[in-house]
């Protein structure tokens, strides 16, 4: 599948109500090292799940997404502004970007094209940061059925491009030069079992299956994930560990 697909214009609605937000301190952390606040690019920005914890720390922050789909559904901010366009044309100057940030996206991009994008935005001692959140955890036997979904009802469906989640970005191209110590980050929710499979509902694959079967694997796993989880208005915990790769040009 080419870089540069449209994966989640289909769920955006669903995006934007079930997927998860990002830890405060993952914000302050990148804003500490960037070399100023006034301006931040969002790449791949869906519903504004990172461009709007951004606004608080920088004057301004453009955010772009491939789908006008999920910028229809972005939440609103007087300090953001959502723009439709790929991830190697942004519409901006020449070393105008104290900040670029990609969160869950990057690995969909043409790296090279993105790369140099990237390089051409950023200011002398720029930032760039890109992070994924692996495979979701809870208690031991929510694991297990998720893993096996994960691994077993959906690889036909998994776009190739998925690895560099499984791997947790590691090997994956990134020629900037590493900023380090990089803290570990994790994503922590409390939910109910309707929350955690409408967010398992909106991922690529599971839409994929749907799109070219009709039929919907959630609905398997929600019988499976029953028993074990009890009344499903229980609140769970669920962590997402996040993997962050962050550089200077």
């Amino acid at each position: 599948m080419a870089p540069g697909t449209d994966h989640f214009s289909r769920q955006a609605p669903d995006y934007a109500k079930y997927r998860p937000g990002y830890p405060e301190a993952l914000f302050s952390w990148l804003a500490d090292r960037a070399p100023g606040r006034e301006l931040a690019w969002d790449v791949g920005c869906g519903n504004g799940q990172a461009a709007v914890p951004l606004a608080r720390h920088f004057r301004r922050v453009v955010a772009t997404d491939l789908s006008i789909a999920q910028i229809d559904q972005a939440q609103r901010h007087p300090r953001v502004e959502y723009r439709a366009a790929p991830c190697e044309a942004s519409g901006l100057p020449d070393a105008c970007c104290d900040l670029v940030t990609v969160a869950q996206a990057i690995h969909w991009f043409d790296f090279d094209k993105f790369h140099a994008e990237a390089r051409r935005v950023l200011r002398p001692g720029g930032l760039l940061a890109a992070w994924t959140y692996t495979l979701l955890r809870g208690e031991p036997q929510i694991n297990a059925a998720i893993e096996t979904f994960y691994a077993e009802v959906l690889t036909p469906w998994w776009p190739p491009q998925r690895r560099w989640v499984e791997l947790g970005y590691v090997g994956m191209p990134f020629p900037f030069a590493t900023v380090a110590p990089a803290p570990t980050f994790e994503i922590r929710l409390r939910w109910t079992l309707a929350d955690l499979v409408n967010y398992i509902g909106t991922w690529s694959a599971v839409q994929r299956c749907l799109a070219e079967t009709g039929q919907d694997p959630t609905h398997a796993l929600f019988a499976r994930l029953r028993p074990l989880w009890g009344e499903p208005a229980t609140v769970r915990e669920i962590v997402w560990p996040i993997a962050l790769r962050a550089g200077r040009a």
